[in-house]
């Protein structure tokens, strides 16, 4: 038996470009097949854009407050599982990494990740036993790619196109990064594109980390 999980999607409660409310995702997700998301809200000036100081524990209520809501909503159904993660696009920088591994305690701590140079993020995520993958690296306006500070590259998204996922690939190979898919999920055409397909039950973090740092998966890529 095989599961599938997408490691790449939006929430219209959290993110200003997503549209679909979170319990809406899981019925969808449930419909082709998958057995469980990571939540991957943005974690940027986007999500906070109407806030001029950034009060951790206030900003973090809120950016919490769909993965508590999938939480609550998936309490006790072991057949679809959700997790947190994060997409970051920190001040003056125009890369996204996702972030996998991590838990509340984690973020509610960490203070603003925005402020973090590319050595602290990599850093401060590994002191929490997580990994630092960068996501769509090719898209047009990313300037900035340091493969030495980062643990994986996505190197299928669906809402890229096919030249700029297989520079991603290419970039994977050539720098022996590990490897993920995501469909980048905004709105409900985008369900199902992206995600890894494993022989192993993801239920926790330490699953998730177990199956991506060993290979034993197939990536989903549909366009």
């Amino acid at each position: 038996m095989s599961y599938k999980y997408d490691l790449h999607c939006h929430t219209g409660k959290v993110s200003m470009c997503g549209k679909v409310e979170p319990k809406r995702i899981v019925e969808l997700y449930k419909q082709n097949g998958y057995s469980g998301i990571v939540l991957t809200d943005h974690y940027s000036e986007l999500t906070f854009y109407n806030r001029h100081l950034f009060h951790p524990q206030k900003e973090m209520d809120f950016y919490l407050s769909a993965y508590r809501e999938l939480k609550e909503y998936c309490s006790g159904d072991e057949d679809f599982t959700v997790l947190l993660g994060v997409e970051l696009r920190r001040y003056a920088h125009t890369a996204d990494f996702l972030i996998y591994g991590i838990d509340e305690d984690f973020l509610l701590d960490c203070g603003n990740m925005m402020a973090w140079s590319d050595k602290t993020l990599y850093s401060k995520v590994h002191e929490a036993g997580g990994l630092v993958f960068m996501a769509h690296p090719f898209r047009w306006y990313i300037r900035d790619r340091d493969e030495n500070t980062i643990d994986g590259i996505e190197v299928f998204n669906g809402k890229n196109s096919p030249g700029r996922n297989r520079k991603a690939h290419e970039w994977a190979q050539k720098t022996g990064k590990l490897v993920s898919s995501g469909s980048d999920f905004h709105r409900e055409c985008d369900v199902a594109k992206g995600g890894i397909e494993t022989e192993t039950k993801i239920s926790s973090n330490a699953d998730l980390l177990s199956v991506l740092e060993s290979g034993n998966f197939n990536l989903i890529e549909n366009y």
